[in-house]
């Protein structure tokens, strides 16, 4: 951090805790790795994993993961029809049984929702996933929703990629936004 707090006064700089405890976030890594390492012996697809991360980064409402891994799935071969849509994934018929499964596995591990419908969303994903798979997916999921924390609370901006331009509409509200995080509070 930049700025220190002064006398009570909040400060508006962030805090990358990834970067303030650069331990830490080599041992998450790692623990991405092997989850990814388990996904691929399991024969779960890096398409896959990418869709996953793009649907827990959505639940978490994460924009800096949203931003990596929709351009990651991208580059695995997803399709913008399937990403438009995965947040309604239950109302289509564009993902496979296995895809479901992994999805709905995710979205429950993600948001730990009441234990009849953990326990309905797990005998769901137990008919479409050997145990190899679903051991890896949950691994990808609990470490995806980690990766997101992180980057939730260091609050991890999402830069315009080079050569892209702002609207002026755009333009003016990144303005505004930048005063006031320059602004301190109030009291």
């Amino acid at each position: 951090m930049d700025q220190t707090q002064d006398a009570g006064k909040p400060t508006t700089q962030h805090i990358f805790i990834d970067k303030e405890s650069p331990a830490v976030w080599r041992a998450l890594n790692g623990l991405g790795l092997k989850a990814r390492e388990a996904a691929d012996e399991a024969g779960i697809s890096r398409a896959l994993t990418e869709l996953l991360n793009v649907r827990i980064s959505q639940i978490n409402g994460c924009a800096y993961c949203l931003n990596m891994h929709v351009a990651d799935a991208l580059k695995k071969g997803e399709t913008t029809q399937r990403l438009a849509v995965l947040s309604a994934w239950r109302d289509t018929a564009l993902f496979t049984g296995k895809e479901r499964a992994a999805l709905a596995l995710a979205e429950s591990i993600t948001t730990l929702p009441d234990v009849h419908t953990r326990e309905r969303e797990d005998a769901y994903a137990r008919q479409h996933l050997n145990m190899a798979e679903y051991s890896a997916v949950s691994w990808l999921v609990i470490t995806m929703n980690a990766f997101n924390r992180v980057s939730i609370t260091s609050q991890h901006p999402v830069r315009r990629e080079a050569g892209e331009q702002a609207t002026s509409q755009e333009k003016s509200q990144e303005e505004s936004q930048e005063e006031s995080r320059e602004k301190p509070a109030q009291d």
